[in-house]
């Protein structure tokens, strides 16, 4: 008689699915800065909804997709409200401003700071909607915190970074993810983050060193005045620069994704070193080329208006005359604003769907049945947050 030995079963990890067309995103945000050109840009918080809901929609595990709860008219009262907040606070400023330079003051330095400061604030709260938004197997995500207390945290933690020159960059990127990861909750399960900031210096302490070679480099030529190389080596550094900020985004992802935590559910991530790098690429590309087409159309609403001008007088005169009539302000305003729609098309596909996507695709759910039998808790917070975040111009 065999004596058989009981092996204990294993979970496997649950594999993130993504599954969408690209040509779908790509309809949906043509078609929203469509809309946006035609709205002067008040579209985007419909468009923000529509991006929303398609990326938590397709993305899935074990089979269930996470659900979008939030509204366009959300976001555009908070953004109403913020504007209501933020106006009288950019009119005091303003006047200061101008008491400020009659003193030879830096009244730009102080705003720069608040500034800073503020879009923290800002990031948090608007993270803070974005949650208690998302919805996974009937039950809602939700966060608490302060997003003055993040902002502070943010603040110090930048001014040591700018002292150590960059160093702890790594210890600040942790310490506000706990931060936040602390406040975070799947009903009744609580989030943290166990990620350290040593570990992501460890993974990407070569980036730093190579970021940090090419800066003093090019202060040794500036200062040296070299001219030859002064000419050509920001141009170098630009071809360096994609493939080390590309490289420190997948390592940053990676660290990110295998520091969450809720309960005993981990997430780990093996998202490739080089997967964003191509992208970022991209993205320079579709600049360049959106660059020629607007120089193109600046010359041709110039060109157009110039012949049709029967304005007598030195060359030089007359474009100066006809830059300022309404039909070419009207003509270049187009112009620029349908640059600026098409370039925001771009960044939503290359850097916000594609990234979402290699991220989404590179990550596993450990032990995912202890979020089986989860109690509701929490409660929706106002779109203040979202608001405050478009009245900054955040985007997604």
């Amino acid at each position: 008689m065999n004596d058989q030995v009981a092996v204990p079963s294993i979970a496997l990890p649950n594999r993130v699915s993504f599954f969408d067309r690209r040509s779908d995103f790509r309809r949906l945000v043509f078609r929203g800065a469509l809309l946006e050109f035609v709205t002067v840009g008040f579209y985007r918080f419909w468009l923000a909804t529509d991006i929303r809901r398609h990326l938590w929609s397709h993305t899935s595990v074990e089979g269930d997709a996470p659900e979008y709860t939030g509204t366009a008219k959300e976001l555009f009262l908070g953004f109403l409200f913020a504007v209501a907040i933020l106006s009288p606070i950019y009119l005091v400023y303003f006047l200061i401003g101008l008491e400020a330079e009659r003193w030879k003051a830096f009244a730009s330095t102080p705003l720069a700071i608040f500034y800073y400061v503020f879009f923290q604030f800002a990031i948090y709260r608007a993270r803070r909607y974005r949650v208690t938004r998302t919805v996974w197997r009937g039950v809602r995500f939700w966060m608490g915190g302060s997003g003055l207390s993040y902002a502070w945290r943010v603040a110090l933690w930048s001014l040591f970074a700018a002292i150590t020159l960059g160093i702890a960059l790594p210890w600040r990127q942790a310490a506000l993810e706990r931060y936040k990861m602390k406040h975070t909750f799947y009903g009744d399960l609580a989030g943290h983050f166990a990620a350290t900031g040593g570990a992501l210096f460890k993974r990407g302490w070569l980036l730093w060193l190579a970021t940090a070679i090419m800066v003093a480099s090019l202060f040794v030529v500036i200062s040296m005045q070299i001219d030859a190389l002064t000419a050509t080596w920001p141009f170098v550094q630009l071809l360096l620069l994609p493939f080390i900020y590309g490289a420190y985004k997948a390592i940053e992802w990676r660290w990110w994704v295998s520091g969450i935590r809720f309960g005993d559910v981990s997430f780990e991530s093996d998202v490739r070193r080089g997967a964003m790098i191509g992208l970022y690429w991209k993205v320079i590309g579709w600049m360049i080329l959106m660059i020629i087409v607007l120089m193109l159309w600046i010359s041709a609403v110039a060109g157009i208006a110039y012949v049709l001008s029967d304005f007598n007088g030195p060359t030089a005169q007359k474009l100066i005359s006809l830059s300022q009539q309404p039909p070419v302000l009207i003509g270049l305003g187009v112009g620029y604003l349908a640059i600026v729609l098409l370039t925001w098309m771009v960044i939503r596909i290359y850097l916000i769907h594609d990234v979402w996507q290699r991220v989404a695709e590179s990550v596993s759910v450990h032990n995912v049945a202890a979020a089986y039998n989860v109690t509701t808790q929490g409660s929706l917070v106002g779109a203040l947050g979202e608001g405050l975040a478009g009245s900054l111009d955040m985007g997604f």
